[in-house]
């Protein structure tokens, strides 16, 4: 007997994931017992006040692919465990990349490079899980009232893995590494999105 599956369990799985990951940087950050003044603590606090807030996003990310559609089956379920693990494997090299930044931490050339290539890794991996998901609904959901606007964002995030892996090739070869040149090749995505935007818009009607 096949069963329909549950959107509100998928849901409150995915919210229970991000909770966790946020405990786990909470914990990371309050884990020393010396006291330590607060001018030497704040790159701590900012670093993770930063990797909090792009959680969050990812988060409203998440939220905003279960009000476009409805559909669920085990495709989009494996893609969204894919996405969670993610998500919590993510955060903590966003969070080193941030704490080397801001504490100025001592690191080679193969560390940094090393550190871009696992952030870019994940950051790829993770928005490919969303044109995945976006992708299936988009040719499996007969309920949707535009499913050009599912369509649109399977394209939109696959800009995204696009440039996630420009960055891992970057960082690999050492490209510019020193200057954190893997790290601002990020800054064209919004030129891409907002080119495929209006490609797009020509094309198809998102109203």
């Amino acid at each position: 007997m096949l069963f329909s599956h549950s959107k509100n369990r998928l849901e409150a799985l995915s919210d229970g994931v991000f909770a966790f990951a946020a405990t786990l940087m909470v914990v990371e950050v309050g884990s020393s017992t010396e006291f330590i003044s607060f001018s030497e603590e704040l790159p701590n606090f900012i670093s993770f006040g930063a990797s909090f807030f792009i959680m969050m996003s990812l988060w409203k990310l998440h939220y905003n692919f279960f009000r476009r559609t409805k559909h669920v089956d085990d495709w989009i379920i494996t893609f969204n465990m894919i996405l969670l693990f993610t998500v919590l494997f993510y955060i903590f090299p966003v969070k080193s990349l941030l704490d080397s930044m801001l504490q100025q931490k001592g690191m080679s050339m193969n560390e940094l490079s090393q550190l871009f290539q696992i952030y870019s890794i994940g950051f790829s991996t993770m928005f490919l899980s969303f044109v995945l998901m976006y992708y299936r609904a988009y040719k499996k959901d007969e309920k949707v009232k535009n499913p050009y606007v599912l369509l649109f964002y399977a394209r939109h995030f696959s800009l995204f893995v696009l440039v996630g892996i420009i960055s891992a090739v970057m960082a690999y070869f050492q490209m510019g590494v020193q200057f954190g040149a893997p790290g601002f090749v990020y800054g064209i995505l919004g030129i891409l999105c907002y080119i495929h935007s209006v490609q797009f818009q020509k094309k198809y009607s998102l109203d």
